[in-house]
């Protein structure tokens, strides 16, 4: 049985919830603005519903404007867009603030009222004056340029994908996806065609395929599900489902957004420093995620639900069916290899760790989803292993789907690293971590 590899989780109630947020609220509260204006940004996407998917977009969006709108005044690295001017002496917090507000007051028009009182509240602490007003024109001007450049980019509208015929080891839609035309259908196929923000093509990360039905390497994994991730389970102990529904209701977006600011306030890191850096965490984030659904529309292949059902019928004799298999939560409605999760967190992770470095970290990471889980953490990959088990644990994905979307998403996060953002001395070798993968 897997067992987390050094990380320490905390069931909290009443009381110790509430000293968590009187701790960490506040200590986030007091960051600088870009650290503040990005919860405030993942916190906005959350509370409107949207998927991981358009959050990881909508993430990257804003962190791009705001990384725009800083570094048109501080010049510390190479531009995205190549096309803002900061007036001389324009804040670099007033266009921060107003970067990220701009954003989201274009795509969250039912929050404005919320909006606004956050950005009066943040303006109130820049004495009023040329650099405010200057600030905040430069990040009006770096948020409809980013919402501009990313007006047609394939993320609308929707389209699915109608199954075809019940072939082992072909996709199958479960019984929670939705009916279109009266048919029950793959969602979002059109995600594999949205633009990616730090890499040129999605197609570049196609990944080996997922092991043959037959073999050795697919026995193993599709009996670890079928032990571990079915709703009658006694062989997943009460941890690692912690980790299940901890991780089911939090996004990437939402974990990783909260590691980089714990840690970059840790290690005290500038203004300008921490635009650039969740600049690139998001765009990671989101442009993995494309990539995984290229991979997997691409192969097409079932999911645990589907496969230990039909066991029967894979042609491998060390695997049996189970017709009455339920996993442990609900199953995603599009096809199963690679991990989604753990695409996406392994590419938001790898740029983390080239920023951060891998370990020594105090990270504390929850969800009012799930406010009686709470899990601590002191390095990057104690998180994405955690986010490996709640898939397979979950019962919702083979451990080769996740070993996959480590593979991609680090590769992903590599390039986004190493191909944008640069500092403006930078001689193209990666400045922050070797390139030992």
């Amino acid at each position: 049985m897997k067992r987390m590899h050094g990380s320490g989780i905390k069931r909290t109630f009443g009381l110790c919830m509430l000293m968590a947020t009187l701790l960490f609220g506040p200590a986030l509260a007091k960051a600088d603005s870009v650290l503040d204006w990005n919860e405030i940004a993942i916190n906005t996407a959350i509370a409107n519903g949207q998927n991981p998917f358009a959050q990881a977009r909508t993430a990257a969006i804003v962190q791009l404007a705001v990384f725009e709108a800083v570094n048109s005044i501080t010049g510390d690295y190479r531009s995205y867009l190549g096309s803002i001017v900061a007036p001389h002496g324009a804040s670099a917090d007033a266009a921060a603030i107003e970067a990220s507000y701009r954003v989201l007051y274009a795509y969250f028009p039912g929050s404005v009222l919320t909006l606004n009182a956050a950005r009066a509240s943040s303006l109130a602490l820049i004495p009023d004056g040329n650099a405010k007003t200057n600030g905040i024109a430069t990040g009006d001007a770096a948020a409809a340029a980013m919402i501009a450049l990313r007006a047609n980019d394939g993320s609308a509208p929707a389209q699915f994908k109608v199954p075809g015929p019940a072939v082992p080891g072909e996709y199958q839609a479960t019984p929670s996806c939705p009916i279109v035309n009266g048919v029950a259908v793959g969602a979002f196929f059109h995600w594999q065609n949205v633009t990616p923000f730090g890499i040129e093509r999605a197609s570049d990360f196609l990944l080996g395929p997922p092991p043959a039905l037959t073999s050795h390497a697919y026995a193993r994994t599709y009996n670890e599900v079928m032990t571990v991730g079915g709703t009658a389970s006694t062989e997943r102990p009460q941890d690692r489902a912690d980790v299940v529904l901890f991780y089911a209701a939090s996004s990437p977006t939402l974990v990783f957004n909260q590691a980089a600011r714990q840690v970059a306030q840790q290690q005290q890191r500038s203004l300008s420093e921490n635009a650039r850096a969740l600049a690139l965490i998001n765009m990671a984030i989101s442009d993995s995620l494309v990539a995984s659904f290229y991979n997997k529309y691409h192969y097409n292949f079932w999911r645990p639900e589907t496969a230990i059902r039909a066991g029967a019928t894979d042609g491998n004799p060390k695997t049996e069916a189970d017709p009455d298999f339920m996993p442990f939560i609900v199953t995603p409605c599009f096809p199963s290899y690679p991990s989604n999760h753990g695409s996406g967190s392994n590419g938001g992770a790898e740029v983390l760790r080239r920023l951060y470095g891998e370990g020594g970290h105090s990270i504390t990471v929850s969800n009012p989803a799930d406010p009686n889980i709470v899990l601590h953490y002191t390095s990057f990959k104690q998180i994405t292993d955690d986010i490996s088990d709640a898939r397979v644990y979950g019962g919702i994905h083979f451990r080769t789907d996740q070993t996959a979307g480590t593979r991609l998403g680090r590769a992903v996060g590599k390039a986004v690293f190493k191909n944008n953002l640069r500092a403006v001395h930078d001689d193209d070798r990666d400045e922050d971590c070797d390139d030992d993968d």
